[in-house]
């Protein structure tokens, strides 16, 4: 007899729904959640689907894994405390097999988040699956696109461009040694969502967004929301001594620019305000509007809809 909805639930999802803020988790129509005093609730959602946001080849736990970690970036660049997780997931047919390593990839992103899965919705059709992230932050202390000010200096967060080199190293359009492949396939499978880093900015930061669609695309958006101009130098792009050591200077500023997938926090801050570890200073906030830079790739970052 073929497996149920309720048992595929029951057997790889039931138990995930552990975490202090919950009240009621997976069984009933809904979940329950409490939430600090003083708190504000924030909600995201991210959609996967195969082919367009992940390789077909990329294994179920990697799936897994990554889709929880680009939806939680979310609540990093608004400088929320994850709370809770929510997963609707669709399948072609019932492989156990698959959803074994799925439902252990999913643990261990809920584990390095922490943050409970306690509902969702399982279905069949094409492989997809929409993670929604819910958190948490004081109610008059949170991240936005729309702070920025004349004056503030433009930074970022770790290494730009090693996502987008992993792509390429599995999608066999860029030739790297064992120990290179390694380190930017990891980039681009198993990123990290910068969640102590935003926590650490509502303190600072005047304006803040993660880098998933490529920095300037990303950038861009803040610009908008702030209605300021943002100047870029390319010669100040965090990247990796693997990522330069991969691919020459061009394509390296290139994936940088406008790769996407990197999942690191760009943010801005007043110019007496120190810059946090592990982060660069790589541009300026100035009167006007839009973005500019010494480069610009051909994209400037993925959009769904634009051919």
């Amino acid at each position: 007899m073929s497996d149920s909805e309720f048992d595929l639930i029951q057997d790889f999802f039931a138990g995930l729904d552990q975490g202090a803020s919950v009240r009621l988790g997976i069984g009933d129509d809904s979940a329950a959640l409490s939430l600090p005093e003083g708190h504000l609730l924030h909600i995201s959602a991210d959609t996967a689907v195969e082919g367009v946001h992940f390789l077909a080849s990329l294994s179920p736990a990697d799936v897994a894994y990554r889709s929880v970690m680009a939806a939680a970036s979310d609540l990093a660049a608004m400088g929320a405390s994850p709370q809770a997780l929510l997963l609707a997931l669709t399948l072609p047919e019932a492989d156990r097999v698959w959803l074994e390593g799925f439902s252990r990839g999913l643990a261990e992103a809920r584990a390095a988040i922490g943050a409970p899965l306690v509902g969702g919705d399982t279905t069949r059709g094409s492989l997809s699956l929409t993670v929604t992230v819910l958190g948490s932050t004081p109610a008059d202390q949170y991240l936005t696109r729309s702070g920025a000010q004349p004056g503030d200096r433009l930074c970022v967060s770790g290494t730009l461009g090693d996502a987008a080199a992993g792509l390429a190293v599995l999608s066999g359009q860029l030739a790297v040694d064992e120990s290179a492949a390694a380190f930017l396939t990891t980039r681009y499978i198993r990123p990290a969502a910068r969640l102590a880093l935003g926590q650490a900015l509502r303190d600072c930061a005047t304006a803040c967004i993660d880098i998933s669609d490529g920095l300037l695309s990303d950038a861009a958006h803040i610009a908008s929301a702030s209605g300021v101009r943002l100047e870029i130098d390319s010669a100040l792009l965090p990247l990796s001594e693997t990522l330069r050591s991969s691919a020459d200077l061009e394509q390296s500023l290139d994936w940088a620019l406008a790769g996407g997938d990197d999942y690191e926090l760009l943010f801005t801050l007043p110019d007496n305000t120190p810059l946090p570890d592990g982060c660069v200073e790589m541009g300026r906030v100035v009167a006007g509007s839009g973005i500019s830079c010494d480069r610009t790739p051909e994209r400037i970052g993925y959009d769904h809809f634009r051919r």
